[in-house]
């Protein structure tokens, strides 16, 4: 007999001699203490295990109490266990010394198991745009695999999206609808581009910077546009703005968008890039009447300077015509000021 039909007669005698109670509580979940080597990393897992002073702190606390919350498992077809939530505990178990972790096994779909792994993660408090990026995307995908409509990349941030849409997508999520698309467009970033973004989220020192809203612009970039873009970074040692990005995205969907543009564009003056002035006011104060407030004061600094350099304009132009060659202002001469 064929091994499929000795499965399917198995199957019918289990049906047989076991109750429909029976069979609906053998699909419960189960608590039970499980050997580490057992659990599989899931596959495509968008959060990091990150070594830091958080997972420091959950060793202590595994070392001294354990594990409070059971990990999440689902069962495999060749008899191990695919880890759903609790990849940090797992770390944390190992680092600890342990051999087994309580668990929580359910039988689950992987497109389940997908929406599962994203929702428990997405209240923690420390989470990269990456990690948002591509766990959004895991989720829709698997949601769209399920026959729920999730038109979300290809449409313009802030539309679509019917209002069950929305309302499905926001569930157990910190974000709205319109930045889990943003989200999503990072996920076309390369990854030296999303590197930039994550450093912006968290402020990391001397490393370069991109802000979530230029970044959104920035994904609709061609791949090798994208690595023009970064070898630019590097040279210029500064990142775009957000007009600035704008920019490149024009450019690249007219195809002109080649690493010259990128340049000129990326040499652009910002506005917080312009060079500011502070004066002491003590400094200016015997210049100015005493009567007048200080938005008035401004406006006679201002005058004072424009009549000065006017003056000085017209001094140059006579000693171009060779009138008063080499003349200054007299008062230049006296205060040391420049000619």
């Amino acid at each position: 007999m064929a091994k499929s039909s000795v499965a399917g007669l198995l199957t019918s005698v289990d049906e047989i001699f076991t109750t429909q109670e029976e069979r609906e509580e053998a699909k419960l979940s189960k608590i039970v203490n499980m050997p580490l080597s057992l659990i599989d990393d899931f596959p495509g897992h968008p959060y990091h295990v990150r070594m830091d002073e958080d997972m420091d702190l959950l060793v202590d606390s595994v070392k001294k109490r354990g594990i409070l919350v059971p990990v999440l498992a689902m069962p495999k077809d060749d008899g191990r266990y695919l880890m759903v939530s609790g990849h940090r505990r797992k770390k944390a178990c190992e680092l600890a010394g342990l051999e087994t972790i309580r668990a929580e096994v359910r039988e689950l779909t992987m497109d389940e198991a997908i929406v599962e792994m994203v929702d428990s993660n997405l209240q923690r408090s420390s989470i990269l745009p990456s990690e948002k990026a591509f766990a959004y995307k895991m989720k829709l995908d698997a949601m769209n695999r399920q026959g729920q409509r999730t038109d979300l990349t290809s449409a313009p941030v802030g539309q679509k999206l019917a209002a069950s849409s929305r309302d499905t997508l926001a569930h157990k999520s910190p974000d709205s609808s319109s930045q889990i698309q943003r989200y999503i467009r990072l996920t076309n970033l390369i990854p030296d581009l999303l590197e930039m973004v994550d450093n912006a989220a968290v402020k990391a020192p001397g490393t370069p910077q991109i802000a979530l809203r230029p970044a959104v612009e920035l994904s609709y970039l061609h791949e090798e546009e994208q690595q023009n873009l970064v070898e630019t970074i590097s040279y210029e040692d500064a990142t775009p703005s957000l007009s600035q990005a704008q920019k490149m995205r024009e450019f690249s969907e007219k195809g002109k968008l080649n690493a010259d543009v990128i340049l000129s564009i990326m040499c652009e003056q910002k506005p917080n890039q312009k060079e500011k002035f502070t004066f002491q006011a003590e400094r200016l104060r015997p210049y100015i009447p005493a009567h007048l407030s200080k938005d008035k004061a401004e406006d006679y600094v201002l005058k004072a300077l424009e009549y000065y350099k006017r003056h000085l304009d017209r001094m140059r132009q006579q000693a171009r015509k060779g009138h008063t060659k080499g003349a200054v202002c007299p008062q230049a001469e006296r205060k040391g000021l420049p000619s």
